[in-house]
């Protein structure tokens, strides 16, 4: 079968194209066919190395839809022809991928397997940072970076459902509109425009209840200051680069806020949290609640392209990697 192998950390061109054995399950895992693969931040911090514990080499992607194949001994929960997604496992860009049983969840018929494939990292993130890292109260206002972004749509979607505003910022025009487009109150074009200062009009200088921030370096400083006293800065991932250190007494000084670095594999560490987000999630996908936007697919072969155009940030919405 063909797979994205990576044999050394580094950049896009570390992502190599090869024919590797087909996997059998073993006891408690699950073989499927890999029907479509969700592309994601993470995916580059692993290929770049800057998580580690990853040996080498390894099967890119930790995310995919597809059907069940044949399953390994003790597995009860599913059998071959269901059909199947997950995140947070290792090994989706590929043809075929062993995942444990335990990490699967099933997808509902109206879902199709691009949609099932594009719900599950970036949806279930934005279900648990906007229902338990801080959980969105009615009337609250956040600001979400990267508004544009899969997990920032999703998010802001989410948000106005609870009833909160939302603040977004976005670098284009184009962004700008998908961002309006999912709901958010008030879009700031952070290339012409002062984030900070901006927020500080719309709220009339109170700050945020709670800032999500997946940029980092660039938007550290500025968010921090975004926030009201005792209010929550969210980082949750670092598209610029990872933060400069900085004093705790800091969080003191601009009242007593909170800051977290959280990540979704502690917030579906057990069966039920990870079945009830992936429900929540699938299902309001499947009612029209929550709209998913795939704006770029990719073959199995060009996995390094898809890469390049994510650290570019010349994408919006979700990609996928069809094998």
């Amino acid at each position: 079968m063909k797979a994205i192998r990576v044999h050394q950390y580094g950049g896009a061109e570390a992502l190599q194209y090869e024919d590797v054995q087909k996997p059998t399950p073993a006891a408690g895992d699950v073989l499927l066919a890999v029907r479509a693969a969700g592309v994601n931040f993470l995916d580059v911090y692993q290929r770049k190395g800057v998580y580690k514990g990853i040996a080498l080499p390894f099967t890119a992607g930790s995310e995919a839809a597809g059907v069940v194949e044949s399953v390994g001994e003790g597995v009860t929960e599913f059998k071959a022809g269901d059909r199947v997604a997950y995140a947070s496992q290792l090994g989706s860009y590929a043809e075929y991928a062993v995942v444990p049983a335990a990490k699967l969840v099933p997808v509902p018929n109206a879902i199709s397997d691009n949609a099932a494939a594009a719900a599950m990292l970036q949806g279930m993130t934005a279900h648990y940072l906007a229902k338990s890292t801080y959980p969105i109260q009615k009337g609250d206002t956040v600001l979400v970076h990267a508004g544009a972004g899969g997990v920032g749509l999703l998010l802001t979607q989410i948000a106005k459902r609870i009833g909160a505003m939302v603040i977004t910022t976005v670098s284009t025009a184009e962004k700008a509109k998908l961002s309006q487009d999912a709901g958010a109150d008030h879009v700031i074009l952070y290339t012409e425009q002062n984030f900070e200062t901006e927020v500080k009009k719309i709220t009339n200088g109170k700050g945020v209840a709670a800032v999500y921030d997946s940029v980092g370096k660039t938007t550290f400083d500025g968010s921090l200051n975004s926030l009201r006293p005792r209010g929550m800065m969210v980082l949750y991932g670092a598209a610029s680069g990872p933060v400069p250190l900085f004093e705790l007494q800091t969080l003191n000084v601009k009242g007593s806020i909170f800051i977290t670095r959280p990540s979704l594999v502690h917030y579906i560490a057990t069966r039920d949290e990870l079945l009830m987000r992936s429900a929540d999630v699938l299902g309001w996908i499947a009612d029209g609640t929550l709209k998913l936007r795939i704006e770029h697919i990719y073959s199995l072969k060009d996995a390094a392209q898809a890469h390049r155009d994510l650290e570019d940030r010349k994408t919006t919405g979700k990609l996928l990697i069809i094998p």
